[in-house]
């Protein structure tokens, strides 16, 4: 049954104007946008609003973080630790945030 559903899908794939609109745009490529997306998104940018800093914290120390407008960044100043925001929306994922100490932890072993 399992193989019938999934040769059913890969035919319906390989034939993209029997599905529907709803369908076509539920299957298609993650991150792939449609020429009309992209006009969209060029006409309205999305910023990330510093009012969710109320409700923001890191999920590492869980303590509130501070937004840098020149780096569109969320900082961590304890851990020395900064969360990308990507079209408005803050990457809070620990493995995607970058270090901000890189240059003081260089000087400490030039000094040493």
């Amino acid at each position: 049954m399992l193989s019938t559903t999934c040769r059913s899908l890969s035919q319906a794939l390989q034939r993209p104007h029997a599905l529907s609109a709803v369908a076509q745009r539920c299957l298609r490529a993650p991150g792939a946008r449609s020429y009309a997306d992209q006009n969209e998104r060029a006409e309205q940018p999305r910023t990330f609003h510093p009012a969710l800093l109320q409700f923001l914290v890191c999920p590492l120390s869980k303590k509130p973080l501070r937004y840098d407008a020149s780096t569109n960044e969320l900082i961590n100043e304890e851990l020395g630790i900064a969360y990308p925001i990507i079209d408005g929306v803050p990457n809070m994922i620990p493995q995607a945030a970058r270090t901000t100490r890189q240059k003081e932890k260089q000087e400490e072993t030039k000094q040493h």
